[in-house]
């Protein structure tokens, strides 16, 4: 596999494609996915693009069981000129690397996982759909397929991506989101997973998630696991608030996500000579902002909703109306330079975007 040259059977028949406009986020699946095995004695191997297809594995596969698996999230971006662009993947390679080395995962070769998603886009291009806030979505992700009813980590593993194309992560797309403050469950602590994507650490959010939803509410925020105070992250977004002209965000702690939004958010912050400060922040000290008046804006920051303001905070006392419900211009502007840069409608200075040769 050093050459990074995968086999490739075509599908016989091919799905007919969704429309533009019945688009979700998550719901259809290309005609394509890639795959790769792993056996201790052999490390990677057998790296190939098949037709989509269910997955046999064993009863006992460890994955079953202990929920040795981590995943990852990016886009592939259609621009104007017919060009496939992808937004910083390098980013999601090593922090897909990061999750491994946390979850006893053996190492992804960079350079293959990146060879990897972008044979497969390009062998997939017409379903990178092209409408305004739509994209292809792609889903690298490795599950333990040892069959051992035994606590330790797995000998065998398979490494496989899939593709959707996909609209709006939320209905509501560029517009505000109403958010809850979580204060009976925990989703990460110090020490934990939670800085890792793994599956566990979803699988743990949903009751908040179901309750939140069945109260009308978009997302879940959540506090910290140990004193329930300081605001930590988004269910699928990192957070920031602007606070009397100052943007801060909850600084990386061991139990959060770091973000490739968010860390791209940040560095757009300080090319524009904005403030920003990553450190400790507490409810009580947004709750004080927002009665002082000195609330400004709030929102989250993420590979699926790229940035999404909120418009309202449930907090335990009081819901918290933020800049009237509306998009706030510093989240706009985010917004659409971030998209702007993804869709080669605007320079890239960054060095962010990594084209997909046709």
């Amino acid at each position: 596999m050093n050459q990074h040259i995968f086999t490739v059977s075509e599908v016989m028949t091919k799905k007919p494609k969704p429309s533009n406009d019945q688009l979700q986020f998550g719901r259809y699946f290309t005609d394509h996915m890639f795959m790769m095995e792993y056996h201790h004695q052999k490390g990677w191997y057998d790296g190939k693009i098949i037709p989509y297809q269910s997955i046999t594995l064993d009863p006992a596969s460890m994955i079953f069981h202990y929920g040795q698996t981590v995943f990852e999230g990016l886009k592939a971006y259609a621009t104007e000129n017919g060009e496939i662009q992808l937004f910083r993947p390098e980013e999601n390679i090593a922090r897909l690397n990061r999750s491994n080395e946390r979850m006893c995962i053996p190492e992804i070769d960079p350079e293959l996982a990146l060879t990897a998603i972008k044979e497969l886009v390009k062998f997939e291009k017409d379903w990178i759909p092209d409408a305004e806030g739509t994209s292809l979505y792609i889903r690298p992700f490795i599950i333990a397929t040892e069959p051992y009813l035994g606590v330790a980590a797995s000998k065998q593993y398979k490494f496989i991506i899939i593709l959707s194309p996909v609209g709006s992560y939320y209905e509501a797309g560029i517009n505000p989101v109403k958010i809850a403050v979580e204060t009976e469950y925990i989703r990460a602590i110090k020490g934990g997973t939670g800085e890792v994507k793994t599956a566990g650490n979803y699988a743990s959010s949903l009751i908040a998630q179901e309750k939140s939803l069945a109260n009308g509410y978009e997302q879940v925020l959540w506090l910290d696991g140990m004193e329930k105070k300081y605001i930590e992250e988004v269910g699928s977004m990192n957070v920031f608030f602007k606070i009397d002209g100052k943007v801060i965000t909850p600084a990386l702690n061991g139990s959060i996500l770091p973000g490739v939004t968010r860390k791209s958010v940040i560095q757009l912050l300080k090319e524009w000579n904005i403030t920003v400060e990553e450190r400790t922040i507490s409810l009580a000290e947004v709750e004080e902002a927002h009665r002082e008046g000195k609330l400004e804006e709030a929102f989250g920051a993420g590979t699926a909703a790229v940035i999404s303001p909120i418009g309202e905070l449930a907090c335990k006392d009081e819901n918290l109306v933020i800049n009237d419900r509306k998009t706030g211009k510093l989240a706009k502007k985010l917004y659409e330079t971030l998209t702007g840069i993804q869709y080669g409608r605007i320079e890239d200075k960054f060095d962010w975007i990594d084209k997909i040769e046709l």
